[in-house]
Formats: structure tokens, sequence, C-alpha cells
């Protein structure tokens, strides 16, 4: 249940995550445009104090120049209400706004000057005064943009912080769901085997045995199925007791697991039953296999004869080819399998007799 409610917490928090980045990422796209605007603002309101200068200088000289007045008028205008012909913005700055006013009025008292000046000369005005004066202002405006402009460019360093801090708690919180789905994946192979695991002695049990029943493309390389079927399992049982019985069923596997190469399959199919499937199978192949699992039981037999409860193992075999019964299934020819097991089972038994 913990687990449950820690995965529906993380989720959420990643749901929520991915939509606060989303929000970080348009307010910085948004910010940055205004930074670009704002940098072309700073650049005119410079060219605006430069100008203006250059305009008083020229009429101090005698060199009229209304062009440049009216440059400068469209310029004012343009960083008061935005303008298109020169690409400007207006700025949403209260300083600002308050600085470029005060400039633009005393604007018309420089131009009045300039008129004067033309009129009078320059001797006769306080053109220089004003001059200066407006000059001033102007820098005053500029300063005004030029702090917004930081401003902004503070606002983007924190959006810039917190994407990054955003970006780096879903890294975190991936690694999290990938290192749960491994572990997930983990525990469900874990089960799967173990649902597929004989316990007692950790061979492949029943259930996975019959998955090749249904396997289709098993047939269609050359196959060999042996059935072993383990004596003295009942004797053992009921003479000396379960655990015997249980000894003598491990110890068969381990013969079986450890004569039958690694390639290939080896499972308990029932209580005293085993089956073996051999790929690239020939005929060769499987005897030379059942003739090392004989001498690994007679060595085995051999070593541990008269110990204490000892139970000497014994088994029936039986095997077909898949290439001696071509278009059947693997279930048909288990069935042969086990049924030629049981013949050599019967076999062996009148040889006793």
């Amino acid at each position: 249940m913990q687990t449950k409610r820690l995965r529906t917490f993380v989720t959420i928090v990643q749901s929520v995550l991915i939509v606060i980045m989303m929000i970080l990422v348009t307010s910085m796209i948004f910010q940055i445009n205004s930074l670009q605007g704002t940098a072309r603002v700073i650049n005119y309101a410079g060219i605006v104090r430069g100008a203006t200068q250059r305009e008083v200088k020229l009429e101090i000289v005698g060199q009229k120049n209304d062009d440049l007045i009216v440059y400068l008028d469209e310029i004012l205008d343009g960083l008061k209400n935005e303008s298109r012909k020169y690409n400007l913005v207006r700025l949403e700055d209260e300083v600002y706004q308050a600085d470029l006013d005060k400039q633009m009025q005393y604007w018309q008292k420089l131009k009045d000057e300039i008129y004067r000046v033309r009129e009078y000369g320059y001797e006769a005005t306080d053109i220089v005064e004003v001059s200066e004066n407006y000059f001033r202002m102007a820098d005053e405006t500029v300063s005004a943009a030029e702090l917004y402009s930081e401003s902004i460019a503070t606002v983007i360093r924190y959006l810039e912080i917190g994407t990054a801090v955003d970006i780096t708690i879903l890294i975190l919180i991936m690694l999290f769901r990938s290192l749960e789905a491994v572990r997930i994946r983990h525990r469900n192979s874990q089960l799967e085997q173990k649902a597929f695991t004989d316990q007692h002695t950790g061979l492949p049990n029943k259930g996975r045995c019959e998955e090749f029943f249904t396997d289709a493309d098993l047939m269609q390389q050359p196959v060999g199925c042996i059935v072993f079927d383990l004596n003295n399992l009942k004797v053992a049982n009921d003479t000396l007791g379960h655990s015997v019985g249980d000894q003598l069923i491990e110890n068969f596997a381990r013969l079986l697991r450890n004569a039958i190469p690694a390639q290939n399959f080896v499972g308990r199919y029932g209580g005293d039953e085993f089956m073996a499937v051999i790929y690239d199978a020939s005929r060769e192949k499987i005897e030379k296999i059942l003739g090392q699992i004989q001498e690994d039981v007679q060595e085995f037999n051999r070593l541990h004869h008269g110990g204490s409860k000892f139970v000497e193992v014994s088994y029936a075999c039986g095997w077909v080819l898949s290439t001696d019964f071509p278009d059947c299934s693997f279930r048909v020819l288990f069935d042969k399998a086990d049924k030629n097991m049981y013949e050599n089972k019967l076999a062996k038994r009148k040889q006793r007799i």
C-alpha cells in the first residue's frame, strides 16, 4: 500500500513539475523577447541623446537640419508609443516612462530655443544651457532603460535556475522510475522463475516442461526427447522415510543436470519422472549423453555404497528423435519417449527376475 502511494505521489509530482517547466520555459521566451526589444530601446535612446547634441551644434554654426528634428520627433514618439518603422517597443516601466515624459517635454523647449537661434543667433539664447539640461535628462532615460533591462535579465536568470532545478528533479524522478522498473522486472522474473522452478531439485517444474508442448518453433530443428523414471523412490519413502526419498530425487536430478550439456533442457516432470530436451540432436549425440549419465550414476553408487540409509540410484529411460517422426508435435514425441521408457522399465524388471 505504501509503495502504491509513493508511486502515485511521484506521478503527481512529475506532472506538476512538467507543468511548472512549461510555464518557466514560456515565461523565459517571453522575457527574452522583451529583453531583445529593450536592447533596441536603449540603443535608440542613446541615438536621441547623441543626435540632439549634433543638431544643436549644427544650429549654432548656422546649418539648419529640419530632417534631423523630424527624425528625433519620430524616435521619441516611437520610444513612448512603439514604432513599427524603427521596430521599437513600449517599455512598461514607471521610472523609464516618467523620465521619458520629462525628456519629451524638455525637447519641446529645446526646439523652441533652436528656432530662436535661427531668428536671433545663438548668443541671444540659452541654447547651450538648455542643451546640457536635455543631455542629462536623456542620460537619465537611457539609465532607466538599462536598469529595466537588467531587471529583465535578472528575471531570466531566476527562470533559468528554476528550469534547471525543475529538470534536475525530473531527471531524478525518471531515474527513480527506471530503477523501480528494473526492480519490478527483477521481482517479476524471480516470481516467474519461482513459478516454473521445482523447489525440491531446483530444476524447471512440470509447468515449464509442458510449455514445450505448445512451442511450434521447437520442431523446426532436430530435437531429441528423453524421459527418465527414477526407481526405488517408493521403497525409499516406505522403508527409510521421505527425507531419504527426497535425497534420492535430489541426487538423481543433480546427476542428470551435470551429465547433460548445459545448452540442453532438463526438468522434473513429476514425482519420480524427469524430462530432457536435446537440441540439434542426433542418434550419436543422445547415445553419448545416455552413456555419460550411466557412467556418472555407476560412479555415484560406487562412491556412496554402504553409507547410512543409502539408496542406490536406478532409473529407466526412453527417447526418440524428431527426425524419425516428421510432422508430429512435441507432445506426440514426448508420449513416444514415455512409452519407450515404460518398455525399458519392464525390460529391466524382467532382467532382475
